[in-house]
């Protein structure tokens, strides 16, 4: 795999050069070339892997008639971005519209494939955003989309695990530790949590932690993954490894659903989005998972973000004005949110979050908690000044080579951080980037 998105994503900063310009580069725009673009109408392709795409584009096609929109799946995660990165190369074959994970972001602005859409107007939306949110679209002084949806991260448990137990809801991470040392000694088959080296997850735990082991001006970039927040979530993850107190079962397999269904896993620290993943893949334990905030580590509210996408305009389209249109009302009009909470999202818009509709909502699944006061409290209290590398597909596909060891053999996960940091730097000065260390 590593080898691969070498191939994919390398050449960072020079490799996106044939496109920048091409003939479909963006020029001078506004808002009012964005409406006068919709109403002219055209073609635009738009390549994505959400379930409620297909029904969001026929709404906006009814809204619209005059465009055409060409839906494409072009696959998820890195069959995705290998595609589009192939396509970028090329100089040719990038779709006008294409999902971007806030990870993902900075590997496709930086180098100047994207177009920027404070040109169109987009920038006056800030205030209808979460802070996070608005922050993730953003790479440099650059707008490369609008939030779709947000991941404020809570804690997930079994219930019926912790009541069988007498396990009561952590509110510390040193409270999350005792908790799984007491459940594993109870019951060797069960686990407080599952983790066997998860890139996306870990930087978010770090991210909580306080670090900010990411930072780029221009193209120097920072690396520190040994600073005093990183080492904070290290200190408490290091104790659950070392004891074998989490569950090895890789995640998204259909031994994971089953576990998380039978109680073998007893909680989840993840993103907002879980519960429609939960009412869809764990039928079975309907009744017995609640929501709580996030651990901290002295019990003040603080979380952060686990996933998350938005949409960009790829500087090869040649109506960079319409497409922004389109990104405009998938994240912006309000029938094109509702079809997306409808189908299970969580949404990065303000005024949905604090609708009373949408905090009143209590699932049956979670016996009639209102979760979404929970998760609407938690994306209000996400840290501030956080950033992903200019390079982090790169990063994330080298992560089980480094850190995965210190999974695998139970041993000292600062030691795989500090593996994990030198590949990056490596990685990063071969691309064309001056890489310190922080």
């Amino acid at each position: 795999m590593a080898v691969t998105l070498t191939a994919a994503f390398g050449l960072a900063l020079a490799g996106c050069s044939s496109s920048s310009g091409s003939s479909g580069s963006a020029g001078a725009g506004s808002a009012d070339s964005v409406d006068a673009a919709l109403q002219q109408g055209g073609t635009i392709t738009y390549w994505t892997w959400t379930p409620q795409a297909e029904q969001q584009v026929a709404a906006f096609e009814k809204a619209y008639p005059k465009v055409k929109v060409n839906l494409v799946n072009a696959g998820t995660g890195n069959t995705h971005y290998t595609k589009l990165q192939n396509a970028i190369k090329a100089g040719s074959g990038a779709p006008d519209v294409a999902q971007v994970e806030y990870f993902a972001l900075p590997q496709f602005a930086l180098p100047g494939s994207l177009v920027d859409l404070n040109q169109y107007g987009l920038s006056s939306m800030e205030k209808d955003y979460t802070p996070s949110t608005w922050n993730a679209v953003h790479v440099a002084n650059g707008l490369f989309g609008l939030p779709q949806d947000s991941g404020p991260m809570a804690l997930f448990y079994n219930k019926a695990v912790f009541d069988q137990y007498g396990i009561t809801v952590p509110k510390t991470w040193d409270e999350y530790l005792a908790a799984a040392r007491k459940l594993h000694n109870a019951d060797p088959s069960k686990y407080i949590t599952s983790d066997n080296g998860d890139p996306g997850f870990a930087t978010s735990m770090i991210w909580q932690a306080g670090g900010r082991p990411f930072s780029t001006d221009g193209k120097t970039v920072t690396i520190n993954l040994q600073d005093q927040g990183t080492k904070k979530w290290t200190g408490v993850w290091n104790q659950l490894l070392k004891e074998k107190l989490l569950s090895q079962i890789p995640g998204w397999s259909d031994d994971w659903y089953r576990a998380l269904g039978n109680g073998t896993i007893a909680s989840l620290v993840t993103g907002a989005w879980m519960p429609g993943v939960l009412e869809q893949s764990v039928k079975d334990a309907a009744g017995k998972w609640a929501v709580a905030p996030m651990p901290t580590y002295d019990g003040q509210p603080v979380t952060a973000e686990n996933g998350g996408s938005t949409q960009s305009v790829l500087k090869q389209s040649a109506n960079p004005a319409l497409a922004a249109g389109f990104v405009r009302w998938l994240n912006h009009d309000e029938s094109s949110i509702k079809i997306f909470l409808d189908s299970g999202g969580f949404p990065a818009t303000t005024a949905d979050l604090q609708a009373a509709s949408f905090k009143d909502s209590a699932p049956a699944y979670f016996s009639g908690q209102k979760i979404n006061e929970v998760l609407t409290a938690a994306a209000g209290t996400v840290a501030k000044g956080w950033s992903y590398l200019p390079y982090e597909l790169y990063a994330n596909s080298v992560f089980a080579d480094t850190v995965g060891k210190s999974y695998l053999n139970g041993t000292d996960i600062d030691a795989g951080l500090r593996d994990w940091q030198k590949a990056l730097m490596d990685y990063g000065n071969q691309q064309g980037f001056t890489v310190k260390a922080g």
